[in-house]
This record gives C-alpha cells, structure tokens and sequence, in this order.
C-alpha cells in the first residue's frame, strides 16, 4: 500500500476502506484525493464483490473539508467546473447500492461533513465535531450537503447549520439525527468494521432497492412510491436470498441477517 497517496483503499472480504490520508493537514480535500475518491468510487461501484463501504480519516481527524490552499478560481465557469468533476462521484456514492458508513473522529467540517452525509450510518467518537462553515468565506454548502442535510436533520435544523455556520459537537449531531452511535476512539475503527460485516450479510438487492426508493421518496408522490414499492418487491421476493431466509425462518435456523448487539461503550 502507498503511504504517500492521499487516499488510502484496502478491501477485504467484501468491505472496502477508504481512508483519507492527509493527516497533517486534518485531512483537507485537494484535487489529488477527489481524483482518488473519484477513482475509488467508480471502481467500487462496478465492483460487485464490494458489498460495503466503509469512510474515515488517517491520524485524529476525519476531514476538516476542502483545501483551501486550490480553493480559489479566477472565473465562475472554472469553479462551476470543478464542483461539476466533484459532484459526479459524489451523486455516486450517495446513490450507491450498498451500505456506507462514515467514522468520523475529531473534525468534519465543511466538505467533510458533506462526505459524512453522503453515508448511510454515521459512527462517531465523544470528539467529534462537524461544521457547515461555508458561509463564513462566502460559500454555499457544496458535495451534496444541499440534498442530504434537510433529509438527514430536517429542513428547520438543516438551514440553522448552514446560516449559523456554527459547530455541532457528537451529542448534538446524534440528537439532531447526523450520528447513530458515538463510541470511544479505540472502538471507532472495529464499530464501523461491525456494521460492514453485519449489513455485508443482508440482502444486497432489498437492500440496493430499498435504499434507492429512499433516495427518492422526498420528490415523489404517493402513488409514485407505491409502484416502485411493488417494482422492487416483486424483484426482491423472487431473490434466492428471500427464500433461504424464509426457509430458516421456518427451520428455526439462526437468520442469514442480524444487526450488530449494542456497542459495549
């Protein structure tokens, strides 16, 4: 493994850790790691022995955002264009068929904390803080927060983030529905590593189906969400997985998918 690279990949058994590597600088995003992340995202996404996904940052920090060192564009379109190259992959991982948890220590600010959004589960430890601080240098909140934050805390909470630019530390971020669970930092690595195994075991196509149908049901009507319901129902039930589960269920037999026990912390 290259030590030197900003982003870190590692698979194993079916779960691939991505792990940003710019310690020194907390982790900051340059153009180097989102064509990591870039590159990373695609590959996993056309890779079907990736079955979960784990975020985190190397050192004490989870990220502490975009660089700010390249931040700066000399005209609109160029800053237009660089946000477009980032929500590419961004759109991707959001909308990816398998389950992504983010490990958050220490800082997420910025685009950090958009990255954390942009998981499915977010673990964090006692330390850990996220911030939207966009509007304190002029910005707007970029890599998807603008979607994945009013339905992750709720459009009233979402705009008190962003107009405040204020930091919210790991109880509140649980409270508010950013966070599932805070542990300690020694267990912040095997937490997150536990979730992966245990939804590595659920169905990956109820899963994927499921998770797609959430990502839509905010801009769809009823009856809208009730086809694809059913859509997705009649190709989940016709799965192998549906009926292995159903033949253990009747067995008595331990199921093929079980949620992790309470962490220990």
């Amino acid at each position: 493994m290259n030590t030197e690279a900003t982003l870190l990949v590692d698979i194993d058994d079916g779960v691939a850790t991505l792990t940003l590597n710019r310690p020194r600088q907390k982790n900051a995003m340059n153009r180097a790691m989102f064509a990591a992340l870039r590159d990373a995202i695609y590959t996993i996404r056309a890779d079907r022995a990736v079955r979960a996904v784990i975020l985190c940052g190397a050192g004490t920090d989870f990220c502490s955002g975009g660089d700010v060192h390249g931040m700066d564009a000399p005209d609109a379109l160029t800053g237009r264009n660089r946000m477009d190259d980032v929500q590419g992959w961004i759109g991707m991982l959001i909308d990816l068929d398998r389950p992504v948890i983010a490990a958050v220590d220490g800082v997420a600010y910025g685009g950090g904390f958009s990255l954390a959004l942009a998981a499915d589960f977010v673990v964090a430890t006692p330390r850990a803080r996220f911030c939207l601080p966009f509007l304190k240098v002029g910005l707007v909140p970029d890599c998807g927060a603008l979607y994945t934050l009013p339905r992750v805390v709720g459009m009233a909470c979402a705009k008190s983030l962003v107009f405040s630019a204020r930091e919210v530390g790991a109880e509140e971020a649980q409270r508010i529905g950013a966070v599932l669970e805070i542990v300690s930092q020694e267990a912040l690595t095997e937490r997150a590593r536990q979730l992966a195994v245990s939804l590595v075991s659920a169905s990956p196509v109820a899963y994927g189906l499921a998770k797609r149908a959430l990502n839509q049901s905010y801009q769809s009507s009823l009856s809208g969400m009730l086809e694809v319901e059913a859509l997705a129902q009649g190709i989940a039930i016709s799965t192998d997985y549906h009926r292995e589960a159903v033949r253990r269920f009747k067995d008595k037999e331990p199921p093929m998918f079980a949620w992790p026990a309470p962490c220990a912390d």
